[in-house]
């Protein structure tokens, strides 16, 4: 084979691995851009709630607190509360949150009795996660750090502190603040039907 030749085939091959190169730079940005489409679309509280079990449950309770309607106007939808931002944790969210989209398809919880029986399993897995990541979400608007203490009530701002002394996290005193708990004993928090009734507390002496 001729110089002229090797030249001209090398130069083709060049040119042939810069095509597939930029083939594939724009495959990857198609395939990029619609993952993180469908990643955002799942992490809207439209698609939350496009589940009925959910639509008529958790989200009609939900509606009924200050995270969603308060003085402020601030609102923290689903995906605040039980997806992380950081894009690690949020993929193994993401992963785990497969399996409830198998047990929507069984229908597992798709009544409110079923739902129902459910609840405290349901409750406790959330809880269990929040522990663990130190109620990471929560922590997206709230911060010890930036508490302004002389504003809050004498109760709370006791609870607070007493909290930073106790290495406490979010979930540990704050269970049932956007959702109806099953029967479960609580010293602080609202109150919310299926709270055991011993630890109710006199109108006038609860957390605002």
């Amino acid at each position: 084979m001729t110089e002229e030749k090797k030249k001209g085939l090398w130069q083709r091959a060049r040119a042939a691995g810069l095509g597939g190169l930029g083939i594939a730079f724009v495959l990857g940005i198609i395939f990029w851009g619609g993952f993180n489409t469908a990643m955002e679309w799942t992490n809207t509280e439209k698609f939350c709630i496009s589940c009925h079990e959910m639509e008529v449950n958790v989200y009609s309770e939900y509606r009924q607190t200050t995270h969603y309607q308060n003085r402020t106007g601030v609102r923290a939808t689903c995906p605040d509360c039980h997806v992380p931002k950081e894009w690690g944790p949020k993929m193994v969210r993401k992963i785990y949150a497969s399996n409830e989209l198998w047990h929507h398809f069984l229908g597992t919880v798709d009544t409110p009795e079923k739902f129902a029986a459910k609840r405290m399993k349901l409750a406790e897995n959330e809880w269990r996660r929040m522990k663990k990541n130190d109620s990471r979400e929560c922590r997206n608007c709230h911060s010890f750090e930036y508490f302004d203490y002389s504003a809050q009530g004498r109760r709370s701002n006791q609870a607070h502190q007493k909290a930073i002394v106790d290495n406490k996290t979010c979930i540990d005193c704050h269970k049932g603040i956007a959702h109806s708990l099953p029967p479960i004993a609580q010293e602080i928090g609202a109150e919310r039907e299926g709270v055991a009734p011993e630890v109710f507390h006199p109108p006038g002496t609860r957390q605002q």
